[in-house]
């Protein structure tokens, strides 16, 4: 193959990885609704660490003993990592958490994960606060 078609090739497929990517990225007000926050206990049936978010997947029981299966959208492996998680033993299937965050604008049980407290008692943020990915109103260390 000569030089000329392998670059074509080359950046052909960078094109495309990178299109794949803005489309699966989108912001939380497309998705979700700062009006409607949650917050749910139930038990963890699956965990996806995958970029550009993670999730994981929650067995909620509502009121009449009725069992929901709920999904949960965060941040990605990496800052996961960067804010304390330890994948496999944070959090695993099996385990009961309460999870806050914000409901999907279809209604859907689909929710935006802001902080997961663990069954120790142990709270953890998996997503960012509700907003437009300006990283919320209030900085979230003290800046001196």
């Amino acid at each position: 193959m000569n030089l000329r078609i392998f670059k074509a090739t080359v950046f052909t497929i960078a094109l495309l990885g990178a299109a794949s990517m803005a489309w699966a990225h989108h912001s939380f007000g497309a998705e979700y609704d700062a009006n409607k926050p949650i917050t749910l206990t139930g038990v963890v049936t699956k965990i996806e660490w995958t970029n550009p978010h993670s999730y994981f997947y929650l067995d909620v029981k509502d009121e009449k003993g009725t069992v929901a299966n709920w999904k949960f959208e965060g941040y990605g492996p990496g800052v996961l990592y960067r804010t304390g998680w330890k994948r496999g033993i944070s959090m695993k299937p099996g385990d009961t958490i309460t999870v806050t965050g914000w409901r999907a604008r279809d209604g859907t049980n689909w929710g935006h994960s802001r902080q997961v407290t663990l069954a120790s008692g142990e709270k953890l943020f998996f997503g960012p606060p509700a907003g437009t990915g300006d990283g919320g109103s209030v900085p979230p260390v003290e800046v001196k």
